[in-house]
């Protein structure tokens, strides 16, 4: 399953990266894609465990990158 996500609070494209490769580290993610420029993110996931995996996803934010907030769209 594809989720697409408003993502805010991201400083520069380096930090847009790095959390990108923390997210995909989560193992029930398939993949994760942050744009920076357009502060949207998008995952890929296994369907029936999308609450646990956006909990995840959240806490890894959280970990990284303090400011940010994510939206789902």
């Amino acid at each position: 399953m594809k989720s697409k996500f408003k993502i805010g609070g991201i400083d520069c494209a380096n930090c847009a990266a790095e959390l990108e490769r923390a997210i995909q580290k989560i193992e029930e993610i398939e993949s994760c894609n942050i744009n920076f420029m357009t502060e949207k993110m998008e995952l890929e996931y296994d369907e029936d465990k999308k609450e646990e995996i956006i909990k995840k996803v959240k806490k890894v934010i959280k970990k990284e990158e303090p400011d940010v907030s994510i939206e789902e769209i």
